[in-house]
């Protein structure tokens, strides 16, 4: 919370929340080009198939087996190399 208040950027971390309100995710296709890190120890693992299907220009996808929804702060080592990878790949 004392991040976000001497930041002064709690309302632009809340901002997806409030756009995103009743909206069905299932259904919104993302026509970018995506990188997807899986960390075992977050709340949600979605499947390979997930991405596939959700992502038509998904070009990294790797399983972590630690680190949890703050992989940055939990595992920097590995955060940093899934980073490296995911880019060494759009050169």
């Amino acid at each position: 919370m004392s991040l976000y208040w001497l930041t002064d950027t709690a309302a632009s971390s809340a901002r997806l929340y409030f756009e995103s309100w009743g909206k069905d995710f299932g259904r919104m296709p993302i026509d970018l080009p995506v990188a997807v890190s899986i960390f075992k120890g977050d709340f949600f693992t979605p499947p390979k198939v997930w991405g596939d299907e959700t992502y038509s220009k998904l070009f990294y996808w790797n399983e972590v087996p630690k680190g949890g929804h703050f992989a940055a702060f939990e595992q920097p080592e590995l955060f940093v190399a899934e980073l490296r990878k995911c880019f060494a790949q759009m050169r």
